[in-house]
């Protein structure tokens, strides 16, 4: 199984780029780790596949409203909290693993960087942000591959 990884959008009135929906285009499953702000982002990507979101700090009302702060997905035997992540950057791993019990990985965002990081039997992945222009360095998008384990990439856009 394919799980397309996707965080920190941060567009309101705009539609994701193509090469956005094309990097994500043959996954089985999308998770958006929040700062959406707007909630045609969603409709876009479950153009694409079926989409699982949280609510990140910068969304707005409507979404804040709409999506919980974190959930479990189970998918192909394994349990993956997703969640957007808070406060400094620094140590978020443990913040965001203080989240969640009996979970295999744990998929975040909040810092714009991606990561792929393997703590206590737990896989951390942030995919980056494909669309940020300030904080982040490139613009990037992750990959869960489920299959006997669960493996991650980062793929730049």
């Amino acid at each position: 199984m394919l799980i397309g990884v996707i965080s920190d959008t941060h567009l309101k009135d705009t539609a994701l780029p193509d090469r956005v929906l094309e990097a994500l285009a043959g996954s089985d499953l999308i998770l958006h780790a929040g700062d959406i702000l707007d909630l045609a982002v969603l409709e876009q990507l479950s153009k694409v596949a079926e989409t699982v979101a949280v609510r990140g700090n910068m969304d707005h009302a409507e979404v804040a409203r709409t999506l919980p702060e974190k959930r479990v997905i189970e998918a192909a035997g394994f349990r993956i909290g997703l969640t957007h992540g808070y406060g400094a950057p620094t140590s978020m791993t443990r913040k965001v693993a203080a989240m969640f019990d009996d979970v295999q990985c744990v998929v975040f965002g909040h810092t714009h960087h991606p990561l792929i990081k393997e703590r206590g039997g737990v896989l951390f992945v942030n995919p980056g942000s494909p669309t940020d222009r300030m904080f982040a360095r490139r613009h990037t998008v992750g990959f869960l591959d489920l299959d006997e384990t669960i493996t991650a990439r980062i793929l730049d856009i």
